[in-house]
């Protein structure tokens, strides 16, 4: 099973390029979902990485595949400059998932 990347910039895709994954760089809308859709028909794919900044252009399409497509594991990473995410985005998470302030 292999990893691939979906980047908004190269100097990310070049560093898991030195890890042994490969991966594209997009920036579009319609990229990005092409990249995606091509990433979960491949059938040798079985964790996709992709960076915050293009998570958050297709939130609506990663939440389906998450839901719809459960052998694949979608992973947001955070890019060249840093997370985009609030220091308490896991505890906000896990309140709203439980139900329960931790």
């Amino acid at each position: 099973m292999r990893m691939f990347l979906i980047s908004d910039n190269v100097d990310t895709k070049t560093g898991m390029r030195l890890a042994g994954v490969e991966g594209v760089v997009v920036h579009e809308r319609g990229e990005i979902e092409e990249a995606l859709s091509s990433a979960i028909e491949d059938e040798s794919i079985g964790i996709i990485l992709i960076t915050e900044l293009l998570a958050q252009q297709v939130e609506d399409l990663i939440r389906d595949y998450k839901v719809n497509h459960g052998k694949i594991l979608i992973v947001e990473i955070p890019d060249r400059h840093g997370t985009r995410r609030p220091a308490d985005h896991i505890m906000r998470y896990v309140n709203e998932a439980v139900g329960l302030k931790v």
